[in-house]
């Protein structure tokens, strides 16, 4: 099949998808909730115990007195990166579950083509829901959307979003192997926050825990959209320079996720059958 062929495909899977949630406004609303509560918690819970001297004292370990939205950029982008484990790791159980995913294998479609299609669906809901919950948010929590080097943010987010769907390659072949998805999801979120730095910086990790924070491309998104917009810091001094991090991530993950997923996919297919469960 021609590449237009198969960028049709793509399309149409995406559209499918995104025509089937829009039956769901309740989980569009839940969507754009989830990391404004999210934020919330830890936010009041600062505003409780440090009283009057909470933007002082987060200003002299995180390099912002803007620790509201410091943690809602965090909340946000941790979203982002949920949706993609989330979105791709459902899809993939739903297909051996449903014992669709060896047909795939039976039609003259590559099955990247339609992975494709399914994370190009999660990338369009994921950043809608994300943006509006940053805007409302915002509104909510009485902060100022609008600041720093918006273009610089949303740059490092578009670059970002690339190895991070290289990434979920990986998680679909542990899923294929395991065969399960909801316990990996629950796991991967709560590890997947914790390297990031969601709501504190990686600083105040030990160096090794550090080093391995740093291996992980979300890290850098998130640190990137946080310097860009309050001026925490990048990791490497400027953002060139951490952005050639993310790109190298770009061209690196995609290609190592996709060869990863494609080895333990033939093991599967050889020794235990796509569509067990």
């Amino acid at each position: 099949m021609n590449l237009r062929a198969n960028l049709s495909i793509v399309i149409a899977s995406a559209r499918m998808r995104l025509l089937n949630i829009s039956r769901y406004p309740g989980q569009l609303l839940t969507d754009i909730l989830i990391p404004i509560v999210f934020a919330a918690m830890p936010i009041l819970l600062g505003r409780a115990a440090a009283g009057p001297n909470a933007a002082a004292d987060f200003a002299a370990n995180t390099g912002t007195p803007q620790y509201v939205a410091y943690m809602l950029i965090g909340s946000v982008v941790f979203s982002l990166v949920s949706f993609a484990f989330w979105n791709i790791g459902y899809w993939l159980r739903w297909e051996q579950e449903s014992g669709t995913l060896e047909a795939l294998y039976l039609t003259p479609t590559h099955r990247i083509w339609v992975a494709a299609g399914t994370a190009l669906y999660s990338c369009l809901r994921s950043v809608f829901s994300s943006a509006v919950a940053f805007l409302l948010g915002s509104f909510i929590l009485g902060i100022d959307p609008i600041q720093g080097e918006i273009g610089l943010a949303l740059l490092f987010i578009a670059v970002g979003l690339v190895p991070l769907y290289g990434l979920t390659l990986l998680f679909g072949a542990v899923i294929l192997k395991v065969k399960e998805a909801n316990a990996l999801v629950n796991l991967m979120q709560w590890l997947v926050s914790f390297l990031m730095g969601v709501f504190f910086p990686i600083a105040f990790f030990p160096p090794f825990l550090r080093l391995i924070a740093l291996l992980f491309p979300p890290t850098w998104m998130t640190n990137g959209v946080r310097s860009a917009m309050l001026g925490t810091g990048f990791f490497f001094g400027t953002w060139y320079r951490d952005l050639a991090v993310l790109w190298a991530f770009m061209i690196f993950t995609p290609l190592f996720g996709y060869w990863v997923f494609v080895r333990v996919e033939n093991n599967v297919r050889r020794n235990e059958g796509m569509g067990q469960f």
